[in-house]
């Protein structure tokens, strides 16, 4: 059984793995801590685990084989050096870091203390991305040309974020990093990031719109890859209703969700299969496991994990050089 220390209960998700942790038959809760002492009670009484108000005692316990960190995005540098000082194992909320330098340290750290560690991107393992993938390994849309992607919810409309809720950092900029982009733009940026290689450069518009918090709530980056191609994400807490469209254009087809359900493909390459215009494939990859599941099986029996810390830092950067775009109003390089 393995000994979980759940570091903070700041994030939104922080219960949400929390019950993973439980539910998972080779893992528990063995104690909380949390800088916040009414939200960190308040985990321990809903988790039935001891809060340890000293950071040190619990990375330091011998009780403690792994830990979760959901804390504020600019204080996972400081729990995460602490956690690998005792060689802990960790599994982390998006995103590893708000600046790409220490990302880097990070990086750096991970790799020399032989730890396992999973940074939290569901967004790869769901079986429409893995298809989005697979087609693109294929060659079947050719040279990619575009992607573009969209991912928005109402969270300043309806006002998600406030002290009630402690959740309120998500709003604070020198906390969080950012504001829509930063968070929620996380799953796209990552993604694009992903398919689309090396990027080049990067011009943003990153803007307040309704002024209900002081951190972005609409953006629109564009990104020039190594590759030549293009990439469009737009980001925002103000969208009431629509889709969330993901697409791929290439010089030989495309791929993108069709927004009644599904995928949507056309190719040349499969022209001479007697296959002409658009097709919604319904025999996609199965899902991977949740990376929490795969970061627990890679503990036990060493298994590999999907995603890296690299994958961590690479996300961290273009995010980082998009907020510098959108700042200085120019290109910025990578």
């Amino acid at each position: 059984m393995l000994k979980v220390a759940m570091l903070s209960f700041a994030h939104v998700h922080a219960n949400g793995y929390a019950k993973r942790v439980v539910d998972h038959p080779e893992t528990k809760i063995q104690c909380i801590w949390d800088d916040d002492p009414v939200r960190g009670k308040a985990a321990s009484e809903r988790w039935g685990a001891p809060l340890i108000e000293d950071l040190e005692a619990v990375v330091s316990s011998p009780d403690v084989d792994a830990v979760v960190i959901n804390a504020e995005t600019s204080k996972h540098p400081m729990v995460m050096k602490a956690a690998l000082k005792y060689k802990k194992h960790i599994f982390t909320e998006k995103a590893l870091t708000i600046k790409t330098a220490d990302a880097d340290e990070i990086v750096k750290l991970v790799n020399e203390s032989g730890i396992k560690f999973m940074i939290c991107l569901p967004s790869r393992t769901g079986s429409e991305t893995l298809f989005m993938k697979e087609v693109l390994d294929k060659g079947w849309l050719g040279d990619i040309t575009m992607m573009r992607a969209r991912v928005a919810h109402s969270a300043a409309l309806d006002v998600w974020f406030t002290e009630e809720k402690h959740n309120a950092w998500f709003a604070d900029e020198e906390l969080a990093g950012g504001g829509a982009l930063f968070d929620l733009g996380c799953h796209t940026v990552d993604v694009m990031r992903w398919f689309m290689g090396k990027p080049k450069s990067v011009v943003a518009k990153i803007q307040n719109f309704t002024g209900v918090y002081d951190v972005d709530d609409n953006s629109v980056i564009t990104v020039e890859f190594e590759n030549g191609a293009l990439g469009i994400l737009d980001t925002g807490f103000v969208h009431r209703a629509g889709p969330n469209p993901m697409e791929i254009y290439g010089t030989k087809g495309y791929i993108g969700r069709d927004p009644n359900g599904g995928l949507l493909l056309a190719s040349t390459d499969l022209q001479p299969e007697g296959i002409q215009g658009y097709i919604k494939p319904r025999r996609l990859p199965d899902a991977l496991p949740h990376p929490y599941v795969q970061w627990v099986d890679a503990l036990l029996n060493d298994t590999p994990m999907t995603i890296t810390v690299e994958d961590g830092r690479n996300l961290t950067e273009m995010l980082e050089r998009s907020y510098e775009a959108a700042r200085t109003g120019r290109k910025v390089d990578f």
